[in-house]
Parts: structure tokens; C-alpha cells; sequence
């Protein structure tokens, strides 16, 4: 081989190499106690259908287990390129090859967990009937969850909502489809006659977020437990007789 084809051999190799946000194999996060049996184990993982032939490169992954591992004990603002370095084992050239910035990471992780979760969420709708039982599983797999990865409730809570950019970016957008999924529920029932239409199926969706989120509040800052059963329950009694539909509030009533 001449010295001009070794030179595109080797370019090709290292464009193999090295991927992007956009283009890199997903984690397949699933709990925080799963993460730490990778932190440990093989760095070779699933990775969806159409990247089969894709792998993580293990100084990504290194990275973005250092990040997780870090924001369970600090707040995103104190983390260091330095600490995320020396957790991962890395330099920090490394970082910045695969990540341009600090939040570049975060939202990279933050894109893996939803990922995850929008899966596992819409399995679970899909083993669910009524638009008023979709809503209940929608809130009882979303608290799940955030139990579950206390670093994602995190991430998605407190740490990116201070940042004005996220809200335009690309993260932002994907973030939308878990909100879109509880929209797209309360828009069929206000058509099929079981949601009132007087309210704003999007004011209705905001309020059944934001008390979520605030239940879950105390489990970001203080590590205590979520009440997933006992907090569904709650917030399904208050939201549900307030939304019903005037004429089916007798039936419903008894059925909550």
C-alpha cells in the first residue's frame, strides 16, 4: 500500500471512530442501580436497531458514567471538567473530543434517560385502557421512574430549567414527547366525551406535571422515598374530579 492510500485508510478509520451526540448508540439506561453494574462491567451494550454495528467508545461512556455518578452527590454547577476527569479515568482532552462543553454532557445524559423512559412509559400505555387509567399509569410510570433514577428527576427538575437556551434547543424538543404523550391522551378524551372541554387540555397536562414534579421535589433534595402508589392516588382524586366530564361524575366517582 503507497503512502497516499495508508493516509485514507487511516482517515476513514478515525471518522469510524468518532461519534457524535447525535449519532452515538444509546446507554439503555434503566435504573441508577443498573448504571453502577456497568460502571463495573462490560462496556459493550445494546444499542438500538438501526446503529446495531455501533458501539460506545469507552472513553464516551467512562465520561458520561462520571457525570451520573458525580450529580448524585453535587449540583451540576460545581461539577468540575477536572472532577468528571479524574472519575472517569481520562484526561480532559478526552472530554472535550467527544463533548464541546459542560451542559454538551449533561444534556447528553438527559437525552439517554428520556430515551428510556419514553420507552418503558409508552410499553406500560399500551397495556392500558380508558383514557382516565392511561392518565393514572402515566403518572404512577412516571413517578416510578423518577424513583427509580433519582438523576434523571434531577437533571430534568432542577438543573436544566435555570439554563434559557434549553428551551430552544434539541433537547428541549425531545424532552417534549414525554409531555406530547400525556397531551395526546387528554385531547382523545375531551373527543370521546370523557374529559370536560371547558378546561385547556394543555393547562390540565401542566397541572398533572407539576404535581408530579413537586411530590418529587423532597426525593431530589433530601434522597427521601416516593410514594408511588399513595402519590398516584392523590393526585388522580384531585385532577380527576375537577377534569370529568359533568355527566359522568356520579360513575366516575366510583370508580377513583
Amino acid at each position: 500500500m503507497n503512502k497516499k492510500s495508508l493516509i485514507k485508510s487511516n482517515i476513514k478509520k478515525t471518522n469510524k471512530n468518532t461519534l457524535s451526540l447525535k449519532n452515538t448508540s444509546r446507554l439503555n439506561i434503566k435504573t441508577d442501580s443498573s448504571l453502577e453494574s456497568l460502571l463495573c462491567g462490560n462496556d459493550k451494550i445494546d444499542a438500538p436497531k438501526d446503529q446495531k454495528q455501533l458501539s460506545i467508545p469507552p472513553g464516551h461512556l467512562k465520561i458520561s458514567k462520571a457525570m451520573i455518578s458525580l450529580l448524585k452527590k453535587k449540583n451540576f454547577d460545581v461539577i468540575t471538567w477536572a472532577e468528571i476527569a479524574n472519575t472517569a479515568g481520562v484526561n480532559e482532552a478526552l472530554i472535550y473530543k467527544y463533548f464541546k462543553d459542560k451542559r454538551n454532557l449533561l444534556h447528553y445524559v438527559l437525552q439517554e434517560y428520556n430515551s428510556d423512559f419514553v420507552k418503558i412509559l409508552r410499553k406500560d400505555l399500551d397495556h392500558t385502557k380508558g383514557t382516565f387509567n392511561k392518565i393514572k399509569t402515566f403518572i404512577s410510570s412516571t413517578l416510578n421512574y423518577y424513583q427509580e433514577t433519582p438523576v434523571f428527576a434531577k437533571i430534568l427538575i432542577i438543573e436544566i430549567r435555570n439554563f434559557p437556551a434549553f428551551f430552544t434547543g434539541e433537547t428541549y424538543e425531545l424532552i417534549r414527547e414525554y409531555a406530547d404523550i400525556l397531551l395526546d391522551i387528554i385531547e382523545k378524551g375531551v373527543k370521546q366525551g370523557e374529559i370536560r372541554s371547558d378546561i385547556s387540555p394543555r393547562h390540565i397536562r401542566q397541572i398533572i406535571i407539576g404535581a408530579i414534579e413537586h411530590l418529587c421535589l423532597p426525593k431530589i433534595i433530601f434522597g427521601t422515598k416516593i410514594k408511588t402508589k399513595d402519590y398516584t392516588e392523590e393526585i388522580c382524586k384531585l385532577v380527576f374530579t375537577g377534569i370529568v366530564k359533568q355527566d359522568k361524575i356520579g360513575s366516575k366517582k366510583r370508580g377513583l
